[in-house]
Order: C-alpha cells, then structure tokens, then sequence
C-alpha cells in the first residue's frame, strides 16, 4: 500500500496502534504508572501539590470530616446544642449526675470532648477517662484522684509542702483495693471547686461489679452532697442496659437518650464543613447526604468526606450530586469489609435476587429503632411497596439467610441484624439506588438539551 493509504496498520478502526498498544501493555504491567504517594507529610504540611488552593482544601476537609475520630473542638462542633445544654443545665442547675446512652454513630463521644471543654472553661476540674473491657473501680478511681491536685483536699493547706510539690489525692490512697465508700469518703474532702469526671465508653465494661460500684458512688456522692459530679456516656438501647441498681439511684441522675440528628442539624454539619474547607456543596448534594445520614452525624460526616475528597481528586471546589453517588459507593464498601466472610457471602447473593427498595425500608427502620424492630414497625415505609406481607416475607428470608435474627420479646416478635453493620450497608446501597435513579431525568435532560444546541 501506499504512503497515502487509509489502511495503515496504525489507522485501523478499533485497533490500538504500535506506541498504544506498547503503553496498554506497560500500563497492565505497572510500568511507567505513578507509583502511589502521600499526599501531605505527617507534620501537616502541605507536600506533593504545593501550596496549592486544593492542597489546602484537602488539609482542611481531613481536619473537619474526620468519621472515624470524634470531635474534640467547639468550633468543629455541629447541631447537639439542645443535648449539651440539657447536660450542662442538669451539672451546674441541678446538680446531678449525667448518664448519656445511645446506639453508636450519634455522636456521643463528641458531645462528651465538648462538654469537657466547656466546663474546663468554666473553671471545673474535669477528669476524662475511657473505659475499656477490663476497667475496674479501683483503677478508675487512683486515675481520678491522680488528676486532683491536693490544694483542693479540706486538710490540706494552701501553702503546705505536698501543695507545693504538686501532689494530688492519689497520694493519700491506700494500697489496698478502693471501695465506693472509700472513694466518696475523700471526693466529700473536696473543696474551693468542681468536679466533673467523665467516664466515656461505659458499655465497653464487662464486669459487673464494676457498673454496681459506680452506681453505688452516685448514691454516696449525692447523698453527701460532695462537689463531685459523675458523667457517664456509653452504647446502649436503654438506661438499665448501662447501669446497675437502676431504682436506687434514679432521683439523683439526669438520664439522657442521644437523638438521631434532625434535617436541619445535618445540614449545618456539610455547611459549616464546607466553609471550613474551601468547599461548596450544592442544594442536589447536599440534599443527598442529609436524606442518606438517616440522622446519623456519623454517616453523615462520613459522606461528606469521601464526597469532598471526591471533588478536590477532580479539581472542582463545587460538591455535585454524583460525588455524593460516589461517596455513598466507597461508604458502604467500607461496610462491607468490616462484615464476616459467612455475612459477606450471603449478602452477595441475597441483594442480588431481591429489591433494595424493600431492604431499605428494613435497613432503615433498624436504624432508627436501636437496632431491634418489629413488624408493625416496616408496615408504614413498605405500603407502597407490596404491603405488610412483602415486608414479611423478605424479613423471613432474611433470617433463613442468617442476616437477621428472630427473639420474643414481651410477647412480640422483634428481629436485630446478625452483625451491626449490615443495616448501614443495605441502607446505603438503598439510597444509591434511589439517587441514581433521581439523577437520570436530569442527566436525560441535560443530554437533550446539548443536542438541542447543535441543532440551532
């Protein structure tokens, strides 16, 4: 063939030339494929893109929307005035003591950090400790009185050498185990402040004794009138799931259930962060994200992180409707990778031979309801989607499945997901079905109106 020819091997329709098929193959193979970096150094400077505006951002949106790390600064806070200011109301107007439940992901250990540094402000003496499978009084106590100095002990003087050294009341303990009524016999020596220990993860505690002792300290505590406040936060349906001797105690505790985040909270949350960052989410995404959340601020600041990421990995300040599909994505393969292979397994087979819709409304109501729901609960969410019977059904293959487990519980049938993540999981890919499907007429309409422009 000639020079001129149309049939050049490199010009074959659908085939790759020489050089593309060379860097195909270079590509299969790694060669000449940036190998992956970090994109800042671990001193938060900016690193490999400069000093660039989107360099920036990113180091903002990690400072912000950070879902697997609670927030420990007011001015990252969100919504939960009401919460912390019922807590707040109930320690300095009431004198009591606090207990905070909740299902996980509502936030608790963050209205906790800002409690704590609200009270600091105020000049309480405020002892953060988290609580862990092996806690016991004993421990818990000597870490308490090791924050306390001994200038607030009623025996000692202000300007004694013990004061002077820098001393705190773990110095006056025994070696012996301490008992409630060791511990409040000293808490009631405690003068000239305030103070505020805050016992976080209270649920990660096994023991028994451990839950009865520091029931046991309220009681003493109260009675005596002491400067000592306890403040309890830990996961749990109910308030007699975290605490014992509930009924002896009841009068001298403010108990406090955490509320899923409502609409307008949620939206303060991706405002607020979205300011911080440099970014802007539109009305589409931001709407996405909020009905996504189920009110849960943990879902929600966790799409608002991948959605962003998703927008700066873009080059774009402007979060759209399809990063948050993006974001819904890499959320629930987070899901999914934390589950068991047995869960995993059946998952893979039993969302695909059944509606998401359907799964959703399950999903969701397990959500809202402390993990564990009934029946009647799915009847208003599936009548326009088969009805109470198609809820039931595909609630019965769920637990031939093993996904979902039956009990009886005061007479009713009550079910609760195998493992906890499985909820959030259906939920989500619920909610991307349902934002895929919101963006087709507009994605159809903005095609018809590019080729409408070529026609003019």
């Amino acid at each position: 063939m000639g020079l001129g020819s149309r049939e050049s091997a490199s010009d074959k329709v659908g085939e790759p030339s020489e050089n593309q098929a060379t860097v195909q193959r270079n590509s299969a193979a790694g060669v000449g494929v940036p190998f992956p970096r970090f994109r800042a150094t671990a001193s938060d400077q900016l690193g490999l893109q400069g000093d660039s505006g989107f360099a920036r951002a990113r180091m903002k949106l990690l400072e912000y929307f950070t879902p697997s790390q609670p927030v420990s600064d007011r001015k990252r806070f969100a919504g939960r005035s009401d919460v912390l200011s019922s807590v707040i109301r109930a320690i300095e107007e009431q004198r009591l003591h606090v207990v905070v439940y909740g299902e996980r992901g509502l936030g608790k250990t963050s209205v906790m950090h800002v409690l704590t540094q609200a009270a600091r402000e105020a000049r309480y003496l405020v002892v953060y400790v988290s609580c862990g499978a092996d806690s016991s009084f004993d421990e818990v106590f000597r870490t308490v009185a090791a924050h306390i100095p001994m200038l607030f002990h009623s025996t000692v003087g202000p300007t004694s050498p013990e004061v002077e050294k820098g001393k705190t009341l773990a110095e006056l303990l025994p070696s012996v185990p301490i008992s409630p009524r060791t511990a409040s016999d000293m808490l009631a020596k405690v003068v000239g402040t305030r103070v505020v220990v805050v016992l976080d993860e209270f649920d990660r505690s096994h023991s028994k004794e451990f839950r009865q002792n520091i029931a046991e300290l309220i009681k003493n505590l109260s009675d005596r009138l002491v400067r000592v406040q306890l403040v309890l936060a830990g996961v749990a349906s109910n308030l007699t799931e975290l605490l014992e001797h509930i009924p002896s105690i009841q009068r001298n505790i403010f108990a406090l259930q955490m509320p899923w985040m409502p609409p307008a909270e949620i939206r303060a949350l991706i405002r607020n962060g979205g300011q911080m960052c440099g970014l802007s989410f539109d009305d589409a995404s931001e709407s996405a994200i909020v009905s996504t959340a189920h009110g849960s601020p943990y879902l929600a600041t966790l799409l608002g992180h991948h959605a962003g990421m998703n927008a700066i990995d873009g080059q774009r300040v402007r979060v759209g409707a399809a990063d948050v599909s993006a974001a819904i994505t890499a959320a629930a393969g987070e899901f999914y990778g934390r589950m068991s292979g047995k869960v995993r397994d059946q998952l893979k087979h039993y969302v695909g031979d059944n509606p998401v819709d359907i799964l959703g409304i399950v999903a969701g109501v397990s959500l809202l309801s402390s993990g564990t729901f009934r029946l009647e609960d799915l009847w208003a969410g599936a009548a326009g989607l088969g009805g109470a019977e198609r809820a039931e059904s595909v609630v019965a293959d769920m637990v031939r499945a093993g996904l979902l487990v039956e009990s009886n519980s005061e007479g009713a049938r009550r079910f609760r997901f195998f493992e906890d993540g499985i909820a959030a999981y259906l939920w989500l890919q619920s909610a991307a079905q349902k934002l895929r499907t919101e963006q087709r007429p507009a994605a159809a309409a903005t095609v018809a109106l590019a080729q409408s422009k070529k026609l003019i």
